[in-house]
């Protein structure tokens, strides 16, 4: 029986744990996810705490299987949401493999999604996966016209 809850500050390491195996599924071995995940792991703890970064969690019995994360984003006012002060940013989308294909991640994106909803947010964005792209087209999202530039330097 699989049971959720939302996420508090003291479950930092256990988000910060869930994005890093998140991002080694995903085949992102040769960067340095020790301090990624470190960093990581204070930041989100400060977000919980902040109330910017939601998180739920779903458990079988005491073993957390699967985790999700909506970021609250500051965002100016745009066409399709001219009175609209926040934009959602879902993030750390993550099922242990062994309970993939059970319907769990697409339980924690409706969960975000529906506080989104709650929160009168209408835009809600993401970065996907290969893995994930089906499931997110699926509850609707579509690619956009967002850019990415990496690895700025100073």
């Amino acid at each position: 029986m699989y049971a959720t809850r939302s996420a508090t500050a003291s479950d930092s390491s256990l988000i910060a744990a869930h994005r890093k195996a998140m991002f080694v599924a995903m085949g992102h071995t040769t960067v340095d996810l020790e301090s990624m995940t470190r960093n990581f792991e204070a930041w989100v703890a400060r977000k919980l705490a902040e109330g910017t970064y939601l998180g739920w969690i779903t458990f079988d019995g005491e073993s957390p299987v699967a985790s999700v994360g909506l970021l609250l984003l500051d965002w100016p006012p745009i066409p399709f949401d001219p009175a609209g002060v926040l934009r959602g940013y879902l993030l750390n989308v993550f099922v242990e493999a062994e309970y993939r294909r059970r319907g769990l991640a697409r339980s924690l994106l409706q969960i975000s999604l529906d506080e989104s909803r709650r929160r009168g947010i209408r835009c809600v964005s993401l970065h996907a996966s290969e893995e994930g792209r089906s499931l997110y087209q699926a509850l609707g999202f579509t690619a956009s016209n967002e850019m990415c530039r990496t690895h700025l330097e100073s």
